[in-house]
């Protein structure tokens, strides 16, 4: 299947690693055009040479903090100097720390929220500014699927992630009219940096293993096994590419049917 991503320009946010790196080989494998951001400037510049390697895109590195305003804005301005237009978007950003309800302080809530939800926010209004000129484009939010079913000891997660939610189904309709598709994808359990680390702290605290913690987690999940980030990876370049042009404010749960909600 052809997903007219050659040449399209697409921008991946925290695409050095885990599950925006895998984004970016799917898009880069189609023939897209990446400008790779994320806040570890050698591990960017060894993906984005890897990818330009192994699939011959062309691929910039443009290290930066996606929590800044002015790295996130000259990672757009980048991509428009070097290439001309910005077609796709993926935000991405590592999630808040875990924690029940009552351990947490407003200093850590407060956190979050620029984390989570306000680094939506903000990506978000610079990617509509940046596509709106050249007749629109995609906007694809990486999530989790615990807006379908919350995860124990995640409420910052639970909570911010619904808040982004909201925010795309509510935009879809006002800037459809506009050229822009704005979706959000939800991963369950994929084999990143990131999740071997939760569930080690999650056995540490239980008094458990990360052995014992990765077969639990698979015993709950029907296709019985974690999910490879490469799998996730081309699910979220078809939603973000031309062939997905009639998908907007959906939310697309990518988990091996963990999830039990609709």
């Amino acid at each position: 299947m052809d997903l007219q991503l050659k040449d399209k320009v697409a921008v991946v946010l925290a695409g050095s690693r885990g599950l925006g790196a895998a984004t970016a080989r799917a898009l880069a494998r189609e023939g897209a055009r990446l400008v790779l951001t994320a806040r570890t400037t050698a591990a960017l510049e060894a993906t984005a040479a890897d990818l330009g390697a192994t699939t011959g895109a062309q691929v910039i590195a443009q290290p930066g903090d996606a929590t800044r305003i002015d790295d996130l804005r000259a990672v757009f301005q980048r991509a428009v100097a070097d290439f001309g237009r910005v077609d796709a978007v993926i935000i991405n950003a590592g999630g808040p720390p875990q924690g029940a309800f009552m351990s947490l302080d407003d200093a850590t809530w407060e956190a979050a929220v620029q984390g989570t939800l306000m680094n939506a926010v903000r990506a978000t209004r610079l990617a509509i500014e940046t596509m709106t000129p050249t007749g629109g484009g995609s906007i694809t939010l990486i999530e989790s699927a615990s807006i379908r079913t919350p995860l124990d000891n995640m409420v910052l997660s639970n909570a911010l992630r619904l808040g982004v939610a909201g925010m795309v189904k509510t935009l879809s309709r006002e800037v459809a009219r506009q050229g822009i598709r704005i979706n959000l994808i939800c991963p369950g359990a994929f084999l990143t940096e990131r999740w071997r680390s939760l569930t080690a702290a999650g056995a540490a605290n239980r008094g458990s293993t990360y052995e014992a913690e990765v077969a639990a987690r698979e015993a709950g999940i029907p296709q019985g096994r974690i999910g490879d980030p490469e799998e996730f990876g081309r699910v979220c370049a078809f939603l973000a590419s031309p062939a997905a042009s009639y998908v907007t404010g959906a939310a697309w749960v990518v988990d091996g049917g963990a999830s039990r909600a609709f």
